[in-house]
């Protein structure tokens, strides 16, 4: 590639490499999914726990802000410590990270729901449970979709330095690029794909957030 500007050496990268680009961006993303997903799956219950308990709540927030205080690369080499090299120790990396958005977002969410809406439920004769399937939880998605919406686009990020760990991932191009000499078009190629793959996660996320707003849908009905 030389002789190349960095604009050629990017399109001869990519016309050389375009699969390759494309297996780590559909990796990296995978790692990301997974990790918010997992995440979800804790947070989401907490947040409501604590929406319930209020009393809980400045300790199990304070906790996930000390965890987001841990540097990502420090995080990733404690976990790997008990899991090892490879995916696994990523993703549970990406869970840590994402939790805070997704535990704040939710109880956030649930402690706002109108107080004259939920004593409505409670006066039809619904149960707890019935009251936060049927109530607090629609009316809290699109705040909850918005803590998702965060936690993805920070997994995103941080699962790039994976690759430290044999995970994989557009991480890996990017760290190719720093190890080459004039790699700064490699760097690109796999910064780039990063970027697009956040805004896209970001603009597709956002546009469910809007879909559960329930302001949003008695407009348009």
């Amino acid at each position: 590639m030389r002789g190349m500007n960095l604009l050629e050496q990017l399109i001869y990268y990519f016309s050389h490499n375009g699969m390759y680009v494309l297996e780590q961006f559909y990796r990296h993303f995978l790692i990301s999914i997974y990790g918010v997903l997992f995440a979800a799956i804790v947070g989401i219950p907490v947040g409501i726990l604590i929406a319930r308990y209020r009393k809980l709540s400045p300790w199990v927030i304070g906790l996930a802000n000390v965890i987001q205080t841990v540097p990502s690369l420090a995080m990733l080499s404690i976990i790997m410590l008990g899991l090892g090299l490879g995916v696994n120790t990523v993703i549970v990396t990406v869970l840590f990270y994402a939790l805070l958005p997704i535990i704040k977002n939710t109880y956030t969410g649930m402690v706002n729901v109108n107080a004259d809406v939920l004593d409505a439920g409670k006066g039809m004769g619904m149960t707890r449970l019935q009251v936060l399937r049927l109530i607090e939880i629609p009316l809290s998605l699109s705040v909850i979709m918005a803590g998702i919406r965060n936690a993805l686009v920070l997994a995103i990020g941080i699962t790039a330095i994976g690759s430290f760990v044999g995970a994989g991932g557009l991480g890996d191009i990017i760290i190719r690029g720093t190890n080459a000499t004039n790699g700064g078009a490699i760097i690109l190629a796999g910064a780039l794909p990063t970027a697009l793959m956040a805004i896209i996660s970001d603009l597709a996320l956002g546009f469910l957030e809007k879909r559960f707003d329930p302001s949003t849908r008695t407009t348009q009905s």
